[in-house]
């Protein structure tokens, strides 16, 4: 418990988190009930590498913990879920869906934010990590984690929907679920390249848009295009993040606001 608060601490420091709840949910949730016994294999620039110890405290760090190596699913770096999940301002008596939710972690870190009044829907699609999911959010009465594909409709009604996995759209379909002043967080990511973590809050008819920080995650099958993501990588090399500023479906992009267009949607640079 001393280093996961220790943990909880340093990487809401480095991440700039400002919603003092966040490391509070972490400090909670044991991270070594997601990853089954060590030892572990870390992801590093050159692949992975087991840790050099099986003591659990070394899973309190910044790093990036295999669950499915051989498909590249990966328990994802704390702090940048830290900076997300402080941005997505998830409050107690919230209705979330976490789209990919892996082996149940993050999920148990968002019913920490929820609370027991509150309730996490999870989804993921491979079928060893869902299971998975429902063994290791026990504990969390308010989670639910179910073997689905996040990205077909029908999307249940949300406060928030929280995705981990990089598309290279948003998808209507998780906005139009959002109840007013609800939050889409979700990578907006070329492919296995670097995107961003786009926030995306309904304001009745008008979704505003920002981008909470840099991010690089497994792509999701459902969400993603070869075209849009070239569109994405070029959007994202020549263009400041903090441009963006709202969402729209089904509007022709406008050619002096447009940041990004896609097929059916576009991200502008002026208030929607």
């Amino acid at each position: 418990m001393e280093a996961r608060t220790r943990f909880a601490a340093a990487i809401a420091r480095a991440a700039g988190v400002d919603d003092p709840r966040v490391p509070e949910a972490f400090a909670r949730v044991p991270r070594e009930r997601f990853l089954g016994a060590g030892p572990w294999l870390v992801l590093g620039r050159d692949g992975y590498a087991p840790l050099p110890t099986t003591d659990p405290d070394a899973l309190y760090d910044d790093v990036v913990v295999a669950l499915l190596p051989d498909k590249r699913l990966n328990n994802g770096q704390p702090t940048l879920h830290a900076r997300s999940l402080s941005g997505a301002r998830l409050r107690a008596g919230e209705t979330v869906l976490h789209v990919g939710c892996g082996s149940g972690y993050y999920t148990a870190i968002i019913a920490e934010l929820v609370g027991t009044s509150g309730r996490v829907t999870a989804w993921d699609v491979e079928p060893a990590l869902a299971a998975a999911a429902v063994e290791n959010l026990a504990p969390w009465a308010q989670a639910v984690a179910t073997l689905r594909d996040g990205t077909r409709p029908p999307i249940p009604p949300s406060d928030a929907i929280y995705v981990s996995a990089g598309c290279t759209r948003p998808l209507q379909a998780w906005t139009d679920a959002l109840a007013e002043g609800g939050r889409l967080v979700m990578p907006l990511t070329p492919g296995w390249r670097h995107g961003g973590m786009l926030l995306v809050t309904r304001r009745g008819e008008s979704l505003d848009a920002r981008f909470l920080c840099r991010c690089a995650f497994i792509p999701c099958s459902g969400a993603s295009s070869d075209l849009e993501a070239g569109a994405l990588r070029a959007a994202f090399a020549e263009r400041d993040l903090a441009d963006v500023r709202a969402l729209h479906f089904g509007t022709p992009p406008s050619l002096a606001d447009a940041w990004v267009a896609g097929d059916g949607w576009w991200l502008s640079a002026r208030d929607g």
